[in-house]
């Protein structure tokens, strides 16, 4: 088999991860760090796009990679706007819609911006792979009680997907057979879907709302008090908006944004952190249950992923919750360098139609 090269492009709020691999082997794995201090002399986050291009071929350099040997380059996902799931080019009107912030504007933006930026360097072509954006809801699950609302699809589509595709070949059945309820617990948001012959019916918007609460994220909050509280004069909307996207959840409760730190306080019993952590377990738990009712209670199994599951204690928790519902798969890691990877082996095999962003 040919030994095909593939760099992934992976950008962070204060980091560039990057990976280099052959077939679907990892070669080359780096986290590159960037100062807050650095970060902050950028005006808005698209500004930081030749930073973190040239530290990502820096880095390379320096370990003697020769990038001329890659034969595709594949980008995070960023807030591009609502599409289908699947494999997209990576063209001039995403790289616009990515700069502007067509959906919003955040780090995962700089993933297509960087990867098209080289992928013309080195004369190869840059894609995204299910977008945070990917959106099948159903009409149904767009309703959200008032008309001047609808409720919008953005997750973790990736992880999910490929979570979902790889329990598929695991039990020898396809993906579109099957009615899953997939739980991803990433390092931001929690997201929980109801996959219904290979389409994402229902799931809880996990970027600035909906769902459980997760280690920075508020999760859903009782909307009369929030009401209130904007309405109070004591905080501003970026206040608001940080308290929602990346100072609640865990990190409000216990002080900590850092998973080592939540780890040992729950491995010392610490008794607040032990009862945050079982509230979270909770909140999943809940959201799973209500997917059952979405997929009539046909579900083939729930599949869980995330590096929290492997906590038993945190596993447990949800599973007497919601074990005698369906079979639980379990694949506790976050793979999203992996099924980057996976993905580009498909476009370079043929195996899949390339999609274009319109």
């Amino acid at each position: 088999m040919d030994q095909r090269k593939i760099l992934v492009v992976y950008p962070e709020k204060r980091a560039t991860r990057i990976a280099i691999y052959r077939n679907a082997e990892p070669m080359f794995l780096k986290t590159i760090r960037h100062p807050e201090e650095e970060l902050a002399s950028f005006a808005c986050i698209p500004d930081q796009v030749e930073f973190r291009r040239d530290a990502v071929l820096n880095e390379l350099k320096k370990n003697d990679f020769d990038i001329y040997k890659v034969e595709i380059v594949m980008a995070r996902s960023g807030l591009v706007k609502p599409l289908k799931s699947g494999i997209y080019l990576v063209n001039e009107k995403m790289v616009e819609d990515l700069k502007v912030g067509i959906m919003g504007v955040h780090e995962t933006n700089l993933g297509g911006l960087i990867a098209y930026d080289i992928a013309r360097m080195i004369g190869v072509k840059a894609y995204m792979a299910d977008p945070v954006v990917v959106d099948e809801l159903s009409d149904l699950a767009r309703i959200t009680g008032h008309p001047m609302f609808e409720r919008k699809s953005i997750f973790h589509a990736l992880s999910h997907k490929f979570f979902a595709r790889k329990y598929a070949k695991s039990v020898n059945r396809v993906y579109e057979e099957l009615n899953l309820i997939v739980c991803h617990v990433g390092l931001g948001g929690i997201s929980v879907g109801a996959h219904q012959k290979g389409q994402v019916v229902d799931v809880n918007q996990a970027f600035d709302g909906g769902g459980p609460f997760s280690i920075t994220r508020s999760g859903t909050l009782p909307a009369g008090q929030l009401v209130k509280l904007c309405f109070s004069g004591k905080h501003t909307e970026t206040e608001v908006l940080e308290m929602l996207n990346s100072k609640g959840g865990y990190s409000a409760y216990l002080g900590t944004d850092s998973i080592p730190m939540i780890n040992a306080m729950i491995a010392s019993g610490d008794p607040k952190a032990l009862f945050i952590s079982e509230a979270c377990a909770y909140q999943v738990s809940k959201e799973i249950a209500s997917l059952y009712a979405v997929l009539e209670g046909e579900v083939d199994a729930i599949v869980l992923s995330g590096n929290i599951f492997n906590s038993e204690l945190f596993l447990e928790n949800v599973k007497k919750r919601v074990g005698k519902l369906a079979p639980i798969a379990l694949y506790p890691s976050v793979n999203d360098l992996e099924a980057h990877a996976v993905n580009a082996l498909r476009v370079l095999k043929g195996e899949v139609q390339v999609k274009e962003y319109e």
